[in-house]
């Protein structure tokens, strides 16, 4: 069983989701991660040409394992954790996301992924696209100025040096992306229900959803 949240990035789907894996002894999976992860192998590559590198991609295995609140990704072994969430890979990973043999390659990972268990997920189409027939769906956002300050204090407080500025552009760059993609682009799904999180805290987005999961699951 798979409940999922989508939105744009910033919207803070992916701190809610493992927040209430914790509180509701959930599964999480993080989708973002995995196309980091891909994005992370291309650069790490020398960002060859695509077709060279999905050809790549065939002979990579990913492993992915939720433990102490972070999503730990490895690709034939290596730990690519820390190297995932680096300003570098946030500016290429709608570029490399937008592609349908990552697409691909990453919905049939995730697909296996929760064969088993009750599991929870976020991302940018999981409702629409990957699994449209989900137990549950969400569809998360919020103001791109809020989207922005949550994300700039993030990077801030990983000891990254970036500007508020950048990283408001960087997001504003990626909507357009996500939304204008042609393969499975960035939308609500009819049946997803809304929440928008502009002037909530972290405590009520969280409260609200854990709310809608209880009535819908016996847990």
């Amino acid at each position: 069983m798979i409940i999922v949240i989508d939105g744009p990035a910033g919207s803070g789907k992916s701190s809610t989701a493992k927040s209430i894996a914790n509180r509701l002894s959930l599964h999480y999976l993080d989708s973002g991660a995995l196309y980091r992860a891909v994005t992370c192998l291309w650069i790490n590559a020398g960002k060859p040409e695509k077709e060279q590198f999905f050809n790549m991609l065939t002979e990579v295995h990913l492993q992915v394992e939720y433990i102490n609140d972070l999503f730990h990704v490895k690709a034939n072994g290596e730990d690519l954790t820390n190297q995932i969430r680096s300003q570098e890979i946030s500016s290429h990973v709608s570029e490399i996301a937008s592609l349908p043999e990552v697409r691909g390659y990453v919905n049939a990972l995730m697909k296996k992924i929760i064969a088993n268990g009750i599991y929870i997920a976020d991302g940018r189409d999981l409702g629409t696209a990957v699994f449209p027939d989900a137990f549950l769906k969400f569809y998360m956002d919020a103001s791109l100025e809020e989207r922005a300050m949550r994300r700039f204090r993030e990077l801030e407080n990983s000891g990254q040096n970036v500007s508020f500025k950048d990283v408001k552009q960087n997001l504003n760059d990626r909507d357009l992306k996500d939304k204008s993609r042609v393969s499975d682009p960035l939308k609500k799904a009819p049946d997803a229900i809304l929440i928008d999180t502009t002037g909530k805290t972290f405590e009520e987005q969280i409260s609200e959803i854990t709310q809608i999961i209880k009535e819908n699951i016996k847990l």
